[in-house]
């Protein structure tokens, strides 16, 4: 077990823990799979694989746009890991001043909630460096460095709702329960997918595809270049999988914890020694469900499906021994219960995109709009301005007919801890459909979209770009658009 300490480059801090020994995998030959005819399920102008942040929001924009959208997704929600993944602590939307910049797609995701659905600090206090109303939410993961942020935490059954509605508003084909096999590549561009469901293979043909699958499973196989440079004693870079405990009172726990810091830290201690794996609860959006996104295991690979197996085993057994640990010792879990572990893995880490550009830490203290910026993202302290995305960061280096968004987005590894956080996805997501729509509509590769128009169609959908790069849109086009309100 090694506990990350707080900086700029690793924002969070958590005990991380190696993985188990692995036994070798026998090698047993191989067999040979007879061609077959494939029957063509459908076809379409934009094909997203994946939905969870980054495709819904891909796939809503797409449509927005006017795209003709088909949107795969292998399990039997939207949301991704915000949630099926249980990470329904959303991480900072507004900036160190308390401006919001997330916007676009999630800023309409939050508005169309339910009241009852989102705890967080109101809109009056975010930026506020109050000491008072700092420590306050500094227990409720939405201060950080004594500044408090908009970083809320979320029902994900809500939110699972809200965005399968949202895409079948706006004309989505959304497919559950099929899992993208194979890229369809013919001279050197990308033209759809095959997929695999009970029905057996079948092929998706569209004009462009986005890779939202998380992993870069489809660039990946189309030939794209990628890296996949992972520090295994590093959080971002671990998996777990999460899940809630009921008939809690966090405000009980965060009483405890804020009041007798030595006896939290005994308690903290003694649960190491005990549990082996062992992670602290957050809240969430209910006094009475507490959220364990832990404990982060290091070493695995989240393209082997026996370390994948492995990280759930380990998982569930801890949900386990946290359940009994916490009951006899933490306060306001006397009454706790396991609710539900989360039924998707919790993955950091993949391969990223090797793009046209790139989000980079040399950029960080420049706070330049770059003049394809398709989103901003906060920074990771506030001693740092926002950060620009550019379009770039999408497009693979040489692939053609195809778009990466999420958390394989082009970036280096220390970008990638913030690029890959669900705020994060949506711009990435958003920009990549709107992008695609484009490029269908231009009849133009990706690379080749007008990046002006590209910003112009983001501001109408209430993106939020910094003026030099709005600005720029602006005047190429030739109208005049609102970019902050």
């Amino acid at each position: 077990m090694k506990t990350i300490t707080r900086s700029d480059e690793r924002i969070l801090s958590a005990d991380i823990f190696a993985r188990d020994a692995k036994p070798p995998r026998p090698q047993l030959g191989s067999l040979h799979e007879p061609g077959r005819d494939i029957p063509v399920y459908r076809e379409c102008d934009v094909l997203v694989v994946g939905g969870g942040p980054s495709g819904t929001a891909a796939a809503a924009a797409a449509a927005r746009e006017g795209a003709d959208v088909v949107l795969l997704e292998r399990y039997n929600h939207l949301g991704g890991l915000s949630t099926g993944g249980l990470v329904i602590w959303i991480d900072r939307m507004t900036d160190w001043e308390g401006k919001l910049v997330i916007r676009g797609f999630a800023e309409e995701l939050f508005d169309r909630l339910p009241a009852d659905a989102v705890a967080g600090p109101g809109r009056e206090d975010w930026g506020s460096t109050d000491a008072a109303k700092a420590n306050h939410w500094s227990f409720r993961t939405a201060a950080y460095h004594g500044v408090v942020t908009w970083s809320p935490t979320i029902d994900p059954e809500r939110l699972k709702l809200l965005s399968q509605e949202l895409v079948i508003e706006r004309g989505v084909k959304l497919v559950y329960h099929s899992w993208a096999c194979m890229p369809l590549v013919e001279e050197g561009k990308v033209c759809g997918a095959t997929f695999e469901s009970k029905e057996g293979r079948m092929a998706i043909r569209a004009r462009v595809v986005i890779d939202a699958s998380g992993d870069g499973d489809l660039f990946a196989r189309a030939g794209a270049a990628f890296v996949n440079d992972i520090e295994e004693a590093d959080v971002h870079h671990c998996m777990n999988t999460a899940w809630l405990f009921g008939g809690v009172d966090m405000d009980r726990w965060i009483a405890f914890r804020a009041a007798e810091p030595e006896q939290y830290s005994q308690f903290m201690a003694r649960g190491r020694e005990e549990c082996g794996l062992f992670e602290r609860p957050f809240v969430s959006w209910r006094n009475d469900v507490a959220l364990f996104m832990g404990p982060r295991q290091s070493g695995y690979s989240a393209l082997d499906v026996d370390d994948l197996t492995a990280v759930e085993v380990r998982s569930h057994r801890a949900m386990a021994s946290h359940l009994e640990y916490y009951r006899r010792h933490a306060p306001g879990f006397e009454g706790a219960y396991m609710m539900l572990s989360a039924p998707q893995i919790g993955v950091r880490h993949a391969r990223r995109l090797k793009g046209v550009d790139a989000v980079l830490r040399s950029r960080w203290p420049d706070g330049v709009a770059l003049p394809d910026e398709i989103g901003v993202t906060p920074a990771v302290s506030p001693k740092f301005p926002n950060i620009s995305i550019p379009y770039g960061a999408l497009v693979p280096e040489t692939l053609d007919g195809l778009l990466a968004c999420g958390r394989h987005v082009s970036c280096d590894r220390n970008s990638h801890g913030f690029m890959r956080e669900i705020p994060q996805c949506w711009i990435t997501g958003q920009a990549a459909g709107v992008a695609a729509a484009l490029a269908v509509a231009r009849k133009v590769q990706p690379r080749a979209v007008d990046v002006a128009a590209l910003q112009q169609a983001l501001l109408r959908q209430g993106v939020y770009l910094r003026p030099a790069a709005a600005g720029q849109a602006t005047a190429e086009a030739g109208d005049t658009l609102v970019t902050e309100g």
